[in-house]
């Protein structure tokens, strides 16, 4: 049977992540887990992730999972979710300046407070709510996804990559960022598929049936 490890680090939505996956309809076992030996056997893995960088980026850390992700994210179908994509970049604005795993190049930057709208009405922050993603490239998790489909995000940072070719998906919320990223067996998203119903559970589907090749 597919093993798809979510890693464990303490933080934020894992449990969710792992019971959307568990719903998707694609056959799979899920392990919620930090154990190393577990994480580097399974099929799959998923790095979910929310909260702030620098507490997200100190418990890896302090597992040493940051070795193991290092590892597998070059390895196996990986999939970063919300932070869990902010941490595969380089560095982060958050907490002050926070280095971040850098294993894909580009940075994580604080929507401006000022942001307005087309209608000149002040945007909150955070980011909260439904918004269309527009797909800049082909992807087997984009399958049976239609363009412009909108998805749940919940985020005051967002990314901005250093390299265009890894830009999957691309969102405006005052300014237009990196909604999701792709290289080659990685894959990343800033909203959250476990939030944004049955397109959500599309996403993971195609995630659980992804061999990591484009």
């Amino acid at each position: 049977m597919n093993t798809i490890a979510v890693i464990d680090y303490g933080m934020g939505n894992l449990h969710s992540v792992a019971k959307a996956i568990e719903h998707a309809p694609g056959n799979c076992k899920v392990i919620v887990t930090h154990a190393k030996n577990e994480i580097l056997a399974a099929d799959r893995v998923v790095l979910p992730g929310v909260g702030a960088m620098r507490d997200c980026i100190g418990e890896i850390k302090r597992l040493e999972l940051d070795y193991i992700i290092q590892e597998v994210s070059k390895s196996k179908p990986f999939l970063g979710v919300c932070v869990g994509m902010q941490a595969l970049m380089e560095y982060s604005a958050e907490n002050n300046g926070v280095d971040c795993l850098n294993i894909l190049p580009g940075h994580v930057e604080l929507f401006d407070a000022n942001m307005t709208n087309a209608q000149n009405e002040r945007l909150k922050i955070p980011h909260m709510g439904w918004n269309k993603v527009t797909q800049n490239s082909s992807h087997p998790l984009w399958q049976g996804i239609p363009q412009d489909s909108r998805f749940y995000f919940v985020h005051s940072y967002y990314v901005r990559t250093n390299d265009n070719n890894h830009e999957a998906a691309s969102t405006d919320y005052g300014v237009k960022f990196t909604s999701a990223v792709a290289h080659e067996n990685i894959f990343a998203v800033q909203f959250h598929p476990e939030k944004s119903q049955h397109l959500g559970l599309k996403l993971y589907d195609n995630f659980i049936h992804w061999d990591g090749n484009r």
